[in-house]
């Protein structure tokens, strides 16, 4: 009877795609661009601050007396049309500010050699 010897190899498993992008930090590179610049922030707290505006113009209405009716109080120009449209306008506004590309706010400046 011959003995042979066995022989064992081991080999390292290989990590799969998924596993080796698991492995990686998800972290953005150092000089990746923001989507909004200042401007679009700016004009976003500019919208925000006329919608609430808008808001405070159509609150109120109580009544000084609960057994009177007084139309002028509750249908007034302030709380009817100016409140809506100073709403209607911060809305806009907040829609410009999403758009607005912030590429162009800063001239991009040519060297001539």
């Amino acid at each position: 009877m011959s003995t042979k010897k066995k022989v064992i190899v081991t080999t390292t498993p290989r990590a799969s795609q998924t596993a080796q992008r698991a492995k990686t930090p998800a972290v953005a590179p150092k000089n990746s661009v923001l989507i909004f610049g200042k401007s679009n922030y700016m004009l976003m707290l500019v919208g925000l601050a006329l919608i609430a505006v808008g808001l405070m113009l159509m609150s109120g209405g109580a009544m000084p007396d609960p057994n009177t009716w007084d139309e002028s109080l509750i249908y007034s120009r302030r709380r009817t049309l100016l409140g809506p449209a100073v709403i209607l306008f911060g809305l806009v506004v907040e829609i410009v500010a999403i758009f607005k590309n912030p590429g162009l706010e800063t001239p991009a400046t040519e060297e001539v050699a």
